[in-house]
């Protein structure tokens, strides 16, 4: 589902990577290499789904598929819409390469294709991985085709933007983002539980959730709270919103942003009964 390896939880003493140089000769070699690799990728999986039968570009997303793209059009144009709306909703620059998208109509070979590439990666519907610096997605045709494929690239345009992303926001930004635009408002499934919560007092810890460094210990209440934690900083206080682009622009430009718990606890000292108080009164 994503790059576990390189997941990094941030906090307040963490520093940007230095930057470095290559002398032109080695550029070269490294460019001719990863050129190689992914000519060397695109036979083999080639070989595997029986050749690409369908190539598009959409926005900073390159699709291949087994099958006439023709037929999901209204769904990839969705996808190159996605970019935008995490520019205008988050304030996220847009993604700084190009991300590979290869979609199969049989599971079977979904699956074949993975099992050879990927053999430790543990079996999912959809996948997003980042490895060499390129970003993949996969995914086969199914019931959740859509919705694996919003959650997927949200994932794959977050790390094309930012150097890293803590696990609980990267997920809870997938959650919310895998829901169709015009229902991701009131229309996921966590809504009526949270709100359930809130009538009850229940605030998931946010200092929990930012604990969590693999996705191993992500189960569906860690989920359900980090797509919680999104919703009502994009549609509670006009506060909450600010500190949570101001977070990821800090990322972005690769400045220590601190622990978001904190930040969101300075700027609205009663956080937690802001956040129930959106709940209780948020309808469908």
């Amino acid at each position: 589902m994503r790059d576990e390896k390189r997941r990094r939880q941030f906090d307040s003493s963490w520093t940007p990577p230095s930057a470095f140089c290559l002398p032109p000769s080695a550029f070269f070699l490294v460019l001719a290499i990863w050129l190689g690799a992914v000519a060397v990728w695109n036979r083999s999986t080639r070989g595997e789904s029986g050749g690409w039968h369908d190539t598009r570009t959409f926005g900073p997303l390159v699709c291949r598929a087994d099958f006439s793209l023709e037929s999901i059009d209204p769904v990839l144009r969705q996808l190159a819409q996605l970019q935008i709306d995490l520019n205008d909703r988050l304030g996220v620059r847009p993604a700084a390469e190009p991300i590979e998208l290869y979609l199969f109509r049989q599971e079977w070979t979904y699956r074949n294709t993975l099992s050879r590439h990927f053999p430790n990666v543990p079996y999912r519907r959809a996948l997003y991985v980042k490895t060499g610096g390129r970003g993949m997605v996969f995914a086969y045709w199914s019931r959740e085709f859509e919705i694996d494929l919003r959650h997927e690239c949200t994932h794959a345009l977050l790390h094309a933007a930012l150097p890293v992303v803590p696990l609980w926001l990267d997920e809870g930004l997938a959650e919310y983002f895998e829901i169709a635009p015009d229902e991701r408002a009131s229309g996921s499934p966590y809504l009526s539980g949270v709100r359930w919560m809130a009538r009850f007092g229940i605030t998931p810890r946010l200092e929990k959730l930012e604990k969590k460094i693999d996705v191993g210990q992500m189960g569906g209440s860690e989920y359900r709270d980090s797509w919680a934690w999104v919703h009502f900083m994009l549609h509670g206080p006009q506060a909450a919103r600010e500190e949570l682009t101001g977070y990821l622009g800090d990322i972005q430009n690769h400045c220590p942003p601190g622990l978001l718990s904190q930040r969101l606890q300075q700027r609205l000292p009663d956080c937690d009964r802001q956040f129930g108080s959106h709940f209780k009164s948020w309808t469908r």
